[in-house]
């Protein structure tokens, strides 16, 4: 019906817009939105979403060039590469054989990772350890691997660090962008995309470049304290909701 794609689209601006103001979220508030209102199957979502990823990172880092990215950021794209991998094929083992344990897996990962980015506070009196950094870029990866979103765990510990906000900025969308590439490199070939995620792809491109566009560089509405809070409020009220609604589905099969 219309009504689904209006819909969809309505989550892709939303999603893209908290992205391109905050750095982060992009994943998590479309999968959010989308396990909610079972709009559209999670795994197309997720391919959906991880295509927007870069698109949104793409158009970013093409109106803020140059950017400059933290060096330390690299030892997380190293970590997170073998976990991305991993999770594209939790997602299908997932998908195909529990996909109410798909989404009350994703539902409280939401949760979790909202709450972490809540506590993201004060940063940091030096930059962290690099094994701090390797254990964040696993984690974000193994989240970006099975959801798309791989953002809270590298998230948390950048804005925790002592430097410029745009660094920060910039050093994670680019990270987002190239966890997106690599992502696309496993699942496209593991046949893992279908066509109801490339129709799906296809009509929320051109949403995420306008909003993308029009709102890279400009200073946001609010105050980025308030826009972390609104994003993390609406994560959580997404994630617990798709939770609950996991839940009762399989107490439901589990009655029969």
């Amino acid at each position: 019906m219309w009504s689904t794609h209006v819909l969809f689209l309505a989550f892709v601006a939303l999603a893209t817009y908290a992205q391109s103001v905050t750095g982060f979220a992009l994943g998590l508030i479309l999968l959010g939105l989308v396990g909610v209102t079972d709009l559209v199957p999670v795994t197309d979502a997720v391919n959906a979403a991880t295509v927007m990823a870069f698109a949104n990172a793409a158009t970013f880092l093409y109106r803020q060039w140059p950017v400059t990215v933290e060096r330390s950021l690299w030892l997380a794209v190293a970590a997170a590469v073998p976990a991305a991998v991993a999770g594209v094929f939790l997602l299908s083992w997932l998908a195909g054989t529990a996909y109410e344990v798909l989404r009350l897996v994703l539902g409280g990962s939401i949760v979790s990772c909202a709450i972490l980015l809540w506590r993201a506070g004060t940063p940091l009196g030096a930059v962290s350890s690099r094994q701090a950094f390797v254990l964040a870029g696993g984690l974000s990866g193994l989240l970006g691997g099975m959801f798309g979103a791989p953002g809270p765990p590298l998230v948390y510990l950048m804005y925790r660090q002592p430097i410029p906000q745009a660094r920060v900025l910039g050093s994670l969308i680019a990270f987002f962008g190239i966890l997106a590439v690599l992502r696309l490199a496993v699942a496209v070939p593991a046949a893992a995309f279908s066509l109801n995620a490339v129709a799906l792809t296809a009509e929320a491109l051109p949403v995420v470049l306008v909003v993308t566009l029009v709102t890279a560089g400009r200073p946001p509405p609010l105050s980025p304290r308030l826009l972390k809070v609104l994003v993390c409020v609406l994560l959580v009220a997404t994630g617990a909701a798709m939770t609950g609604g996991a839940l009762a589905a399989i107490a439901s099969a589990a009655a029969k």
